[in-house]
């Protein structure tokens, strides 16, 4: 049983010595999960323990426009909430370290793989698999002859990726990427595994997916050197790029603009100071979009109930 009420344990929070936030915060409105749990997170110190504003700008979700807000510091939008590296590693490097615009915190691991159903890893276990005609032939849906997978949403770096991948591995012959939305991917996803039809696609951990469904992995070849040599930038960077094996584990960072440091010092300071586990994330994407609570409230709740650590980022 909790002993303070929400209102009690953000006054005791007040209480450690946080300065009062200045200049209203603005997050993004990413399109992923994981990215929306941590900006309801982050809204919720700020606006509770810290004092101050915060707003997550509806619609703000093309990632370049994130970046070059962050980058030009004018407060149109201050934070990317869940930067996954090397995705955008043009944006590291352009923002980060050649005009040192944007600043970071320590990252959370995160993992990419190709998945299908359990009930389809009799079936597909490892890319090998993916190389038979007959296996592809039964994820075509639309009758062209092609097997179909989920490489991404199309604003993402990772369907660039994923399209590279089945290039690399000598599958383009069989497979073609379907390209839709997050949205979309899991209204039909939800839709095959209710009747036991064959998908494949891209995912991540944390994800809810992990929670809802039972996944496989599809086994890629480890990684050797020379392994991953991708252009994402290149006009064509399908035939530039190679990658054959698996994804190394992803370093997913809070990025957030260093204009805060003189707009803001004190929220910068806790940006830079949150460090957030898989596990954490998880449970706030069960709780916020499979629970269908309010976030707000979910973010209230992991605060009141983590005070120390909140008390820790917010004070150094």
């Amino acid at each position: 049983m909790r002993t303070l009420s929400k209102a009690a344990a953000i006054a005791l929070l007040a209480s450690t010595g946080a300065a009062q936030a200045q200049e209203k915060i603005m997050l993004p409105d990413l399109s992923w999960n994981g990215a929306k749990a941590i900006g309801h997170v982050l809204k919720a110190i700020i606006t509770g323990p810290m004092g101050g504003e915060a707003e997550i700008v509806s619609g703000m979700n093309q990632q370049p426009v994130i970046y070059a807000g962050m980058d030009k510091g004018d407060g149109s939008i201050d934070v990317h909430t869940d930067m996954w590296m090397p995705n955008w590693q043009s944006a590291w490097d352009e923002y980060i370290v050649d005009k040192d615009t944007v600043d970071h915190n320590t990252p959370y691991q995160g993992t990419s793989n190709l998945y299908v159903p359990s009930y389809m890893s009799d079936k597909v276990s490892s890319i090998e698999d993916l190389r038979n005609p007959e296996i592809a032939a039964m994820f075509d849906t639309d009758g062209d002859g092609l097997g179909e997978y989920w490489p991404g949403d199309v604003t993402w770096a990772s369907t660039k990726r994923w399209q590279i991948k089945f290039k690399s591995y000598g599958l383009d012959s069989l497979w073609e990427p379907n390209i839709v939305s997050a949205d979309t991917f899991k209204a039909g996803l939800a839709a095959a595994y209710a009747s036991s039809k064959p998908q494949l696609f891209y995912h991540w951990t944390p994800e809810a997916l992990h929670v809802q469904y039972d996944l496989s992995v599809v086994g890629e070849p480890d990684r050797f050197d020379g392994c991953e040599d991708v252009d994402l930038e290149a006009e064509n960077w399908l035939e530039v790029s190679e990658f054959e094996c698996v994804i190394a584990p992803n370093d997913v960072f809070v990025a957030f603009s260093k204009s805060l440091w003189d707009r803001n010092p004190e929220v910068a300071q806790m940006l830079k100071n949150v460090q957030f586990t898989g596990d954490e994330i998880n449970g706030w994407i069960v709780e916020m979009f499979e629970n269908k609570r309010d976030p707000q409230e979910v973010a209230e709740e992991w605060i009141e109930d983590n005070q120390d650590t909140v008390n820790r980022w917010i004070n150094g």
